[in-house]
């Protein structure tokens, strides 16, 4: 008896040891919270610059000057020389000649051209520079909802396993326990050295079981850490629980996804495109106007000649107008080409649609199956839990065998991992709908 106090007390104090270095190791960590995970992915993530540049790019694209609705003004100047050997023979006889002529001309000036008309062409351009704003928009947006996505599996996966080395460390210390009773039986003669052997064994198996997980959960931090684009060696610990959201409404999900897809957001943002690039195509049937003016100057200089200098300054101005009158059909090509571009982004958005129903109702058949699962698997752990706790006792005075033990520690070790497992895969579903609805965000 004064074995098994001694041995009991043992086991007291390494079990408040190991609980002791948990709460100091858990205190040195960072505590980072789903929100504070998003927030530094929205900051650092860097997909979502390189989506914030390229709308910065579709935005300085929609001016008036780059869709073509403003004139052109250009300053130019010229100046030739020339060195020459000339002979000139007038029409008296007369015969003039001079070696090394030289001769210069400059000529510089200021010119405006400005279109005034193209079949309004300029601004369907203006338009269509707008929606691929739109399109940038759309994407940033699209990227955002994807990284928020990406954050929450990745945390709530670093919970999962969290829970799950939790359960592989009180499991080894169920198994510790084990091994000094069977040590101490043995001691006293009520039990064989097998019976040490096959807890010895044990042991060591739930030692490589936390080994690996230990390594799964490493593995994971440093893939959020990488999401969240920090140092990957950055060391924090997540949530030891899972929240759960209240049951999500099947009519209100299809309904947001109708509206705020993202990617039927961007098709019909497409459509829109094509239907504007077929407007351009058809100013071609319209005659282009164009309007100019400038002011120049010229000096002109020369050795020989009747002329020996002149100099001109004053203002030119005029229009031109020009019309397509035949290309070979070309136009007419154009126009059906676009028209049929037109019908294919149509129907995309019909097939988009279409495919976004369907993973919206097996997503939610999933997800509702998930919530089932929690609750089921919530009360399996705890029966385990209860029948461990009978078989430890039992195992104490000796009533049951070491195999008996061993199957009720193994039940209750895999019913924990279910149970965090399920609820697990609930949250992925509910991060899933919400991703396909266009509302994943804080």
């Amino acid at each position: 008896m004064k074995v098994t106090n001694t041995m009991t007390t043992k086991i007291l104090l390494q079990s408040l040891l190991i609980f002791f270095l948990c709460v100091l190791q858990g205190n040195a960590q960072e505590l980072l919270t789903l929100k504070d995970a998003v927030q530094i992915a929205l900051e650092n993530n860097y997909e979502i610059k390189i989506a914030e540049n390229n709308l910065k790019i579709d935005e300085s694209n929609v001016t008036p000057g780059n869709a073509g609705m403003l004139p052109n003004a250009t300053a130019s100047i010229v100046n030739n020389n020339n060195i020459q050997n000339l002979s000139q023979t007038r029409a008296d006889g007369t015969i003039n000649s001079l070696d090394n002529a030289k001769s210069n001309s400059l000529n510089y000036g200021l010119s405006l051209g400005w279109t005034i008309f193209d079949g309004f062409r300029m601004f369907a351009m203006r338009d269509q520079l707008s929606e691929l704003q739109k399109l940038g928009e759309n994407q940033l947006k699209l990227t955002i909802i994807t990284k928020i996505s990406d954050v929450q599996a990745a945390y709530f996966d670093l919970v999962q396993q969290q829970q799950q080395l939790s359960a592989l460390d009180s499991t080894l210390v169920i198994s510790n326990q084990r091994v000094s009773l069977a040590q101490n039986r043995f001691t006293i003669g009520k039990a064989s050295r097998l019976e040490v052997l096959n807890a010895q064994v044990d042991i060591n198996t739930d030692k490589v079981s936390l080994l690996r997980q230990k390594e799964m959960y490493a593995n994971a931090k440093v893939l959020l850490n990488q999401i969240l684009a920090r140092d990957l060696t950055a060391d924090f610990k997540v949530a030891e629980v899972f929240t759960m959201e209240k049951q999500l409404d099947f009519t209100e999900l299809k309904v947001l996804a109708e509206k705020q897809n993202p990617e039927v957001e961007a098709l019909i943002i497409n459509k829109r495109i094509a239907e504007l690039e077929l407007k351009k195509i058809k100013s071609g049937r319209y005659p282009t106007v164009k309007v100019n003016t400038g002011y120049n100057f010229t000096d002109t200089q020369s050795s020989l000649g009747f002329t020996t200098q002149s100099a001109a300054r004053g203002l030119n101005y005029g229009f031109s107008a020009s019309l397509n009158l035949f290309d070979g059909f070309a136009q007419k090509r154009n126009e059906k080409i676009a028209a049929l571009q037109i019908d294919n982004s149509s129907i995309q958005i019909e097939q988009q649609s279409l495919a976004l129903h369907a993973q919206l109702a097996t997503a939610y058949q999933t997800y509702t199956t998930n919530l089932e699962l929690i609750q089921l698997e919530e009360k399996n752990e705890a029966i385990a839990k209860q029948n461990l706790d009978i078989t430890l006792d039992k195992f104490r005075i000796g009533t049951i065998t070491t195999l008996e033990f061993r199957t009720a520690q193994l039940n209750y070790v895999n019913a924990t991992v279910r149970y965090s497992n399920s609820q697990f895969q609930a949250k992925l579903s509910e991060i899933a709908l919400r991703e396909l609805a266009g509302n994943l965000n804080f």
